[in-house]
């Protein structure tokens, strides 16, 4: 069977801060629930309920400031994210099957469809690396004499760690947490300085 490269996809726009993944979340819930186009969710919507309520109960104690809340919070935001991206693939299977109206079901799913482009490099991509922990950072080249500049953050954006810099416009980081939802950045430096910050990518490591 020859699958078109010209499918549409399904795309679910995860925020990186717990209060907005949240509200994507629940909006996921309710547009599938006694959805007749979805008969058997995988994996169950109950098991996605129970985890945006962990994480929900999470994000609230860790206003507490009590010493490691903040790491069982970013647990659990990896948990759901997990069941979302699995969600989606379900999503994805039913809307390749019904091609004619793939958009709709997707979008009645309350996901997003992807967009359509002319293939291209893309600026930043943050893909799995060669081993577990391990993630392979690319960007689009700014030229001969220009280095790169990385960081990553385990929890959101609220804690930056450098990684080794580059003169090329790819690296592997290695050693990050397995199973952790991350956030990756870059900058270059050229003859004219340093370029902001990028916008984060938000990674589940494997």
């Amino acid at each position: 069977m020859t699958v078109s490269m010209h499918k549409t996809q399904a795309a679910l726009k995860l925020p990186t801060q717990v209060p907005a993944l949240l509200g994507v979340a629940r909006a996921i819930l309710h547009a599938m629930t006694d959805n007749p186009s979805f008969p058997a969710p995988a994996p169950p919507l109950a098991t996605v309920a129970a985890a945006l309520a962990g994480l929900d109960d999470a994000e609230l104690a860790t206003q507490t400031r009590t010493r490691g809340t903040v790491e069982v919070r970013n647990a659990k935001r990896a948990v759901l994210v997990g069941l979302l991206v699995r969600l989606k693939a379900y999503v994805q299977g039913v809307a390749d099957e019904n091609p004619d109206v793939a958009m709709s079901l997707i979008e009645s799913a309350g996901m997003f469809v992807k967009k359509r482009v002319a293939p291209e490099k893309p600026v930043f991509e943050v893909t799995p690396g060669p081993v577990s922990g391990s993630v392979r950072m690319a960007v689009r080249s700014a030229g001969d004499r220009a280095g790169y500049l990385w960081s990553w953050s385990p929890d959101g954006g609220e804690t930056w760690y450098p990684a080794p810099g580059t003169l090329q416009s790819r690296t592997v980081l290695a050693a990050l947490p397995a199973r952790t939802t991350c956030s990756f950045r870059y900058r270059t430096v050229t003859k004219d300085g340093e370029t902001d910050w990028s916008e984060p990518q938000l990674v589940l490591v494997r």
